[in-house]
């Protein structure tokens, strides 16, 4: 595990020092994506590393987002991976979800309220170590609230509804649906005009079967605008510290 937090924060750092003499734009009118709430189209692609207990998967993960307006944004995310247990390469589940921003600039701190809906298909082999072999259903809201002129706050809170799996490789009798509560306490810091960090824990409480199980997770994600309007760049590592699998992605984003 300290491999891949030294791995981490070496990219972590070398984005930062980049950040330092990268010159600041003069361009007004430009978009603001330090802030979840404002939906853009735009295409996101990362390599992806999967650290688990008995697997590592490694990979390509495309997501598309496309903002029918300023309020309206639908996300598809389709991952490709390499499982190294099974040898096996493909898709794994792929993901759509839709925000919708139906209340925005409430108050100068409250900036946003945006309900969402979020919805993960099992198209991912299961057999192969792709898949879930379980559907994952979402709907909730966002609320945003500005802090500080560094500082933005986004909480949210979902409920969660996981289908039975359907594979043949887990018995019958231990297969259950799953219901609960996620939640999401996202905050954005901007360095600069062109650096941005979210730090975003997110539990998950999951009753399954009248047995309650917590799921720690979460995300951080650090994020450099190189054309303003157009491209940035951005490292991530999310954590599943219940289930003991690290993720670590580098990506890029192109804005359309």
């Amino acid at each position: 595990m300290k491999n891949y937090l030294l791995y981490l924060f070496c990219l972590f750092s070398s984005i930062a020092l980049y950040a330092q003499d990268a010159p600041e734009s003069d361009i007004e009118g430009e978009i603001d994506p330090s802030k979840p709430t404002n939906l853009y189209t735009q295409v996101n692609t990362a390599f992806e590393y999967q650290s688990g207990k008995n697997q590592d998967l490694y990979g390509l993960r495309t997501n598309i987002q496309y903002a029918f307006d300023a309020n309206n944004l639908v996300l598809a995310e389709v991952p490709l991976l390499y499982n190294d247990r099974t040898s096996k390469f493909g898709l794994a589940d792929m993901r759509i979800r839709y925000f919708n921003a139906v209340k925005r600039n409430i108050t100068e701190r409250f900036i946003a309220i945006v309900p969402f809906a979020d919805v993960s298909f099992p198209t991912g082999s299961f057999e192969n170590g792709l898949g879930s072999s379980s559907w994952s259903l979402a709907g909730g809201v966002i609320f945003g609230f500005v802090a500080s002129e560094k500082l933005s706050l986004f909480p949210g809170i979902s409920y969660v509804h996981l289908t039975k799996p359907t594979t043949d490789l887990i018995p019958e009798a231990v297969k259950f649906s799953s219901n609960g509560i996620g939640l999401q306490f996202n905050a954005s810091y901007v360095f600069s005009k062109s650096l941005y960090m979210f730090i975003n824990p997110t539990p998950t409480f999951l009753n399954t079967d009248g047995d309650w199980k917590t799921i720690w997770s979460g995300e951080t994600n650090l994020n450099k605008i190189i054309i303003p309007n157009k491209f940035k760049m951005n490292v991530g590592w999310l954590p599943n510290f219940t289930n003991e699998v690290h993720v670590f992605r580098l990506g890029a984003t192109f804005y359309l």
